[in-house]
């Protein structure tokens, strides 16, 4: 689950669905309120229309004829009769009584109850042509229904009775028909639309941050990558216009620090070259191996800045390279020079790699073996889809506090790195700028049974 909401895209798409879920049980709550209302305001006015008919009629009718005039009701949808009486006090429905009153008039007595059988009378009961009684006892699984009375005032003063049939058989059909629009297939049909609307949305809105994410990854491979595209929402392009800024400022600087380190290294290979020259002069024996020995160590000093300078320039181009065969030719080459090397596996994999900078990269590793553990022990395999190339020499290692520490340029141990064996700080250093141009990882560990490893993790093209 917890991966699930990893993803912005994926946390866009629930939140979405989830609000355009609740939003649609709203609108269709609201929809089904405001429908039974519509209904409800019709039936009242329906029922109002019918009464007013009816009360007219027996208003200008005379005795004998309003007998046949009740007779007829069951045609208007109620049974009627008159009585003698006064009327009940309680008014069971205002909306109703509102709506009577505004076709009979606000003078007109009318009162409306409930009754609880639906019948009027026994007589009645039993009358030609009346509507049966929603009699609960022949169904126990059916609540019992209520009818409303409707008593109007005659202008002669006879009370006149009005029964309504129950409105609940009515209702049920709207209700059923509108509950079936959102339910089988029509709800698997509108809940796929609304996942994928809400799907396409959460990607839209994804996108540029990955290609945001992507840019700035590659960015930190090849600072000479193109610039972003600035199109899409104003955010969009103002956080790609600041990427690009940013990614030309940062180039502009690497620039002129490696141009700096380089036209520094460079301009003192000339004068140092004629101080050795010179030093060569010295009559004494003594002092002239002290100062050559110096001068050695400066020298080598300026190389390697010229080398740091180069591994932080990118601008070699990529090719494709069996990383099997570079490896080979480097641990041949440190065989050659009298080193003691051994190498192992294969990966039979090819990457893209600066074919010069990545043999220095290697080249540093292993003269670092052996320099200080006097052999090295050269590995190479697929490890989680990555090239893994693993140095190990059997020296004394480095204390797990410093292991980090030894990649700062210039940084050195004293115990076992000091100039006496010449080394200036700078080649792990180097190593891993080249690494982090491949887009990969060097990373130094101690070994259980004595001996530093270095691993060098690069990405694979293809196998």
């Amino acid at each position: 689950m917890k991966a699930l909401f990893d993803s912005i895209a994926n946390r866009v798409f629930l939140i979405l669905l989830a609000g355009i879920l609740a939003a649609t049980a709203a609108t269709i709550w609201l929809s089904a309120e405001e429908r039974q209302n519509a209904v409800r305001e019709l039936r009242n006015q329906h029922t109002a229309d019918r009464v007013e008919q009816i009360v007219d009629v027996l208003d200008d009718a005379t005795p004998g004829a309003r007998r046949v005039i009740l007779d007829a009701a069951p045609n208007f949808g109620f049974e009627a009769r008159l009585a003698a009486g006064r009327a009940p006090a309680d008014d069971d429905n205002p909306e109703l009584l509102a709506a009577l009153k505004a076709q009979l008039g606000n003078n007109r007595h009318i009162v409306i109850s409930r009754a609880s059988d639906c019948d009027i009378s026994p007589s009645e009961r039993a009358a030609p042509g009346a509507p049966a009684s929603s009699d609960s006892s022949a169904n126990p699984a059916v609540p019992p229904e209520t009818c409303r009375l409707i008593y109007v005032r005659l202008h002669d003063g006879a009370l006149l009775t009005l029964k309504l049939d129950p409105p609940r058989s009515r209702l049920q059909l709207p209700s059923a028909r509108s509950r079936s629009i959102v339910s089988g297939p029509y709800l698997l049909l509108f809940l796929a639309l609304i996942a994928l609307l809400a799907y396409a949305v959460a990607r839209m809105t994804a996108r540029p941050i990955k290609q945001l994410a992507v840019a700035a990854g590659e960015l930190g491979r090849d600072i000479d990558q193109p610039p972003l595209p600035e199109r899409g929402p104003v955010e969009i392009r103002t956080a790609a216009t600041a990427f690009n800024l940013m990614q030309a400022r940062i180039r502009r600087q690497i620039q002129h620090r490696t141009h700096m380190l380089a036209a520094i290294t460079h301009d003192l290979q000339t004068p140092l070259t004629r101080l050795r020259l010179r030093l060569e002069k010295v009559g004494d024996a003594e002092l002239r191996d002290k100062l050559v020995g110096d001068l050695s160590h400066m020298q080598q000093m300026v190389r390697e800045g010229l080398d740091l300078a180069r591994s932080m320039d990118s601008s070699e181009a990529m090719q494709r390279l069996d990383i099997d065969s570079l490896l080979d030719s480097v641990c041949a080459d440190a065989t050659d020079a009298g080193m003691e090397v051994t190498q192992s596996g294969r990966s039979h994999a090819s990457i893209l790699a600066q074919p010069n900078g990545l043999r220095r990269c290697l080249t540093n590793l292993v003269d670092n073996a052996i320099k200080y553990g006097q052999s090295a022990a050269v590995s190479i395999a697929i490890e989680n889809g990555k090239v893994a190339i693993r140095i190990r020499d059997h020296g004394n290692g480095i204390p797990a506090d410093q292991l980090d520490a030894v990649f700062e340029p210039f940084f050195r141990l004293e115990t076992s790195r000091s100039r006496d064996t010449g080394g200036t700080g700078l080649g792990l250093t180097i190593a891993r700028n080249i690494a982090e141009n491949h887009g990969g990882t060097l990373t130094l560990s101690n070994c259980t049974d004595g001996g530093l490893q270095a691993c060098l993790s690069l990405p694979v093209t293809s196998r």
